[in-house]
């Protein structure tokens, strides 16, 4: 998401480099062009305005730090308007109320609701360690109960069946009965979407809200939908009381104007974020890590959370004990470390949240991204045999053909992998008894500032 403004607002601000000061003719040309590049991202013009007018303000101002270039200066600018923009703070679901917290979720059909109740599901029972209870009131689109079912039942929740029922009003208030009953923490009720706005959707969204009194209403948007999810959040949040807002899909924009615009218009924060298909692809909503992230500073902090949560500790511990007593480094073990890699979304979503990565030029991180198929190298690997992971050196012309073939690959490709391997097998070399302290030495100074070296 935001690829094309992350560009556009670089290479904006980058013409500001090796001028001494901001005077109004260089904020003019460049908030023009930052305007022009927030129109292109579907940003909804009413905030590109507000956004542009405040910067423009305190540009002109006072508020300038005297150690700060004029890039540097606009850079810090910019990035508070967008965290402010966003909503400045985090805001996660308030539970903290009497149990079960209901939460309705309400949109439009194709936004990614019932995916979305799913993973909340997931987020609320691994991260806040909540029993959940989910229903479905959707009794128009065909398989909608049974999709809920099977995501229950995927991550760990329970499930209310309300097909008998019929009524999404009487559905959402038996589910509520049977949540405080059997003493369930949250439930989470999903709603039917129509394919545009109309009267009636609107009414049985709001006959559901009057019958349950939910403490969390949210409102799913999608991403892709540009200026028709401002048009979506405005009718949606004159309909309900609404609490926050859930961004789907916000991993296949490139331009991802709707997260900008749909704060500004409800009022409403934007509490979660959906970056991908997996039913651990969401998180909460950090306005400051995104701003950083649209302006190529990269997001330490979410990549350090990412790695908490996703990587094997043991089989890390393991990896660095055979790397320091010297040991020689397996296709096997290469195997697991694409596997880690793959778990944390490949490396175009590690890139995407490593510092500096959004100055380098969009044909060599898109190269880059390319370049590590984790997938393919993965499956190259797994048609081989255990002897062949552990002794590379015997794969020749007929087992390459072999493993091809098992991997739906060409024999190139199979090169290209023992050769990436070969390279990082001499990296552990260096890196093992001692040999990494010397490593480190060598690389300090060559390195941008804040960079640190893959895996390190």
């Amino acid at each position: 998401m935001f690829e094309n403004l992350s560009d556009r607002l670089n290479a904006t601000l980058q013409k500001l480099r090796g001028q001494t000061r901001l005077s109004e003719d260089n904020i003019r040309e460049t908030l023009r062009e930052v305007r022009v590049a927030l129109l292109e991202a579907d940003v909804a013009l009413p905030v590109v305005k507000d956004f542009i007018s405040a910067i423009r303000e305190r540009a002109v101002g006072q508020e300038i730090h005297a150690s700060l270039q004029p890039g540097q200066a606009l850079v810090k600018l910019v990035h508070q308007q967008l965290v402010a923009l966003m909503g400045e703070q985090v805001a996660p679901l308030d539970l903290q109320a009497r149990p079960p917290v209901t939460v309705l979720v309400a949109g439009l059909q194709g936004a990614g609701k019932t995916t979305s109740v799913g993973k909340l599901a997931r987020y609320l029972r691994e991260r806040e360690k909540k029993r959940v209870l989910v229903t479905s009131c959707d009794i128009y689109r065909p398989a909608a109960m049974e999709q809920l079912r099977l995501l229950a039942a995927q991550v760990g929740a329970d499930y209310f069946d309300g097909q008998a029922i019929g009524k999404p009003q009487q559905i959402a208030e038996q589910a509520q009965a049977h949540a405080r009953q059997q003493h369930f923490d949250v439930l989470l009720v999903d709603t039917a979407g129509r394919l545009h706005i109309d009267a009636d959707m609107m009414d049985e969204v709001k006959a559901i809200h009057r019958a349950i009194g939910p403490h969390e209403t949210l409102f799913v948007v999608d991403a892709m939908t540009g200026q028709d999810a401002a048009n979506t959040a405005r009718a949606f949040n004159e309909a309900l009381p609404l609490t926050g807002v859930v961004l789907t899909k916000a991993d296949g924009d490139a331009r991802g104007g709707a997260a900008l615009s749909v704060r500004a218009i409800t009022g409403k924060p934007i509490k979660f974020i959906g970056m991908g298909e997996k039913t651990d692809a969401m998180e909460p909503f950090h306005p400051d890590r995104l701003a950083s992230r649209i302006l190529g500073m990269g997001d330490v902090l979410s990549l350090v959370e990412e790695v908490e949560r996703k990587v094997d500790r043991k089989q890390a511990e393991q990896l660095a004990r055979k790397v320091q007593s010297g040991r020689k480094f397996t296709l096997e073990d290469f195997r697991q470390q694409l596997l880690q890699m793959e778990n944390m979304g490949g490396m175009a979503s590690l890139m995407d949240k490593l510092p500096g990565m959004g100055q380098l030029p969009e044909a060599v991180r898109k190269q880059a991204a390319a370049g590590s198929d984790s997938k393919r190298m993965i499956a190259i690997i797994n048609s081989m045999t255990r002897q062949e992971r552990h002794f590379p050196d015997i794969i020749r012309g007929s087992r390459k053909r072999r493993i091809a073939a098992g991997s739906g690959t060409q024999v190139q490709d199979i090169n290209r992998l023992i050769k990436q391997y070969a390279q990082m097998q001499k990296m552990f070399r260096k890196m093992g008894g001692g040999g990494m302290a010397k490593m480190m030495k060598k690389m300090q100074g060559r390195l941008p500032k804040g960079m640190l070296p893959p895996g390190m």
